[in-house]
């Protein structure tokens, strides 16, 4: 069960289950669209998919509802991928369902997680009686977007991308405008990039045109990142790179997928303005 067209709910009308049903959960292989970038068995980079979610309820023992939030951290290296309207249908699924504890919820959710993902995944659950707080922000860094750029090309395009001038710099560059679409359905997913490099410095109105470039590509969250950051690194060869997303939220699901070639280290989960 590997294609998101047939078998995957996505683009499909669904019937919500509000009793608990891991068989929702549709992973996809990662290898597939990493053959097509051109990435092998040996990964050049390392991170995560960090997954928030704010649509969470079970029942306790008295049938009382418990609302939360939720976070869902799965490995770079995972075989699979998740596909989004199939978590958000599996989180549907517990509504209805009664659990003796908050602990018994995320015990259930990282074993089927972890399963469908095929390596261990973090679940962090924090009922809104613990009334948990979330940070929004912008990262410190360059924002790219008020370069006065002419874009015409909305397809990836990585001959966008180079290096220019000498010696090494270490900085942060970001943009609001990154836009690609669902792999199946065609819905416009929306996110912020962060760029962080060391090396010869990026040329920055290439990199803009290049974010903008995905404006009409196809391809799930995670895909788009590597692609990034796989582009960048063969074009502009920095010696360290991270590259992290933050797409807004659908479903009550946002992904921020974030991949590294290990000298930095995952942002911690500040959201986005628009998330």
């Amino acid at each position: 069960m590997t294609d998101p067209s047939s078998a995957s709910p996505l683009g499909k009308a669904t019937e919500y289950q509000c009793h608990y049903a891991p068989e929702l959960l549709f992973p996809i292989p990662r290898q597939i669209k990493r053959q097509e970038m051109g990435i092998g068995d040996a990964l050049p980079f390392v991170g995560e998919d960090l997954w928030n979610a704010y649509e969470l309820s079970w029942l306790n023992p008295k049938g009382k509802p418990v609302v939360a939030v939720g976070t869902f951290r799965v490995p770079f290296d995972s075989p699979n991928l998740i596909e989004s309207k199939s978590f958000k249908l599996y989180l549907n699924s517990f509504n209805q369902t009664t659990f003796s504890d908050t602990e018994t919820v995320a015990a259930t959710m990282t074993e089927d997680l972890s399963a469908a993902a095929g390596k261990p995944v973090a679940v962090m659950l924090e009922p809104l009686s613990m009334r948990p707080q979330a940070l929004i922000s912008t990262p410190t860094g360059v924002l790219l977007d008020d370069l006065d750029v002419a874009c015409d090309c909305y397809q990836p395009a990585p001959a966008l991308l180079s290096a220019q001038g000498a010696g090494l710099v270490e900085e942060t560059l970001f943009s609001h405008l990154l836009k690609s679409n669902c792999l199946v359905t065609g819905q416009p997913d929306w996110a912020m990039v962060v760029i962080r490099y060391r090396g010869q410095p990026i040329y920055r109105a290439g990199l803009l045109r290049y974010i903008v470039s995905f404006r009409n590509h196809n391809e799930f969250h995670e895909q788009c990142v590597e692609r990034i950051f796989t582009d960048i690194l063969k074009h502009c060869a920095p010696e360290s790179l991270a590259v992290h997303a933050r797409y807004t939220r659908r479903g009550g699901l946002d992904i921020n997928p974030f991949r590294s070639t290990g000298e930095f280290a995952p942002p911690e989960n500040i959201r986005e303005i628009r998330q």
